[in-house]
């Protein structure tokens, strides 16, 4: 998969890392939209990203935070009848592996794997309906570069955090004796995931997996960072989005189509 199909790989750098370095650890996010110029429009004015086209054709763009590329967004919706919704996307040693174990223990595998050099990828999701993404190959570019550009990590609200944590960590070798995995703790009522030191993944429980409501559903929640939590949620509700909940270090906002994604300010740890 490559950054013209808004995923993981693609522009190339003298150091290229592949998904062996920072395996089990989330290493891109995209978006699908239905309106691509609208979704420019709202991202633009809430986060501050500028575009650069894809290959891929007039339906994909890269979003852009100071240069650095940070997501991707596919303007397939309506066309894919698919829901509108952030997705991470997690490196995988194999993505033929992981999209089987995730289908042996109960999950399902909605699209893929398929091959996009220079690698593979899946579209998959967990028993409880939480969607996600895994990525077999180079990454676009420096992982930690990209993480701190500004996605600051994700968030899985589910049913039972720790069922959950014993899915994700069997399909994507979390806490395994592999070297460089991904190190897995229980914080409180999270559990927390760390990457090179870094936390880049939380899971808690308390979504209801037949909730009306797709907020309290499970569902994996993508966190940027701002360095104002406030001008974000003014902005997304000037933009034709809204505000779901607020307080001084993160608001829960939701752009024009429905997608949920989170701001989280740049002080909090």
């Amino acid at each position: 998969m490559n950054d013209d199909m808004t995923s993981p790989a693609g522009s190339r750098t003298k150091n290229v890392l592949s998904t062996r370095s920072v395996f089990g650890a989330p290493c891109w996010v995209s978006l699908t939209s239905r309106d691509l110029t609208a979704t420019e429009e709202f991202y633009s004015a809430v986060l501050g990203w500028r575009w650069r086209p894809a290959r891929l054709g007039d339906r994909f763009r890269i979003a852009l935070a100071d240069g650095a590329p940070v997501a991707g967004i596919a303007a397939v919706a309506a066309m894919w009848q698919m829901a509108v919704a952030w997705t991470p996307y997690f490196a995988v040693i194999s993505a033929d592996q992981a999209a089987a174990r995730v289908s042996e223990r109960g999950g399902t595998a909605a699209v893929g794997p398929i091959s996009l050099p220079p690698g593979r990828a899946a579209l998959l999701a967990d028993r409880d309906g939480a969607t996600f993404g895994v990525w077999e190959g180079e990454l676009f570019t420096d992982w930690e570069t990209w993480r701190r550009a500004q996605p600051a990590f994700i968030r899985l609200h589910t049913r039972d955090a720790f069922d959950s944590a014993i899915f994700y960590g069997e399909v994507l070798d979390w806490a395994s004796d592999l070297p460089g995995c991904c190190e897995v703790h229980y914080e409180g009522n999270e559990v927390v995931l760390r990457s090179r030191g870094d936390v880049v993944a939380r899971i808690e429980s308390g979504a209801l997996e037949s909730a009306p409501d797709p907020t309290i559903r499970p569902h994996w929640q993508v966190h940027f960072y701002t360095d104002d939590v406030e001008a974000c949620a003014r902005a997304a509700e000037l933009n034709g989005g809204s505000v779901l909940s607020e307080n001084a270090d993160e608001a829960v906002l939701r752009d024009r189509d429905g997608a949920q994604f989170t701001v989280t300010s740049r002080r909090t740890p």
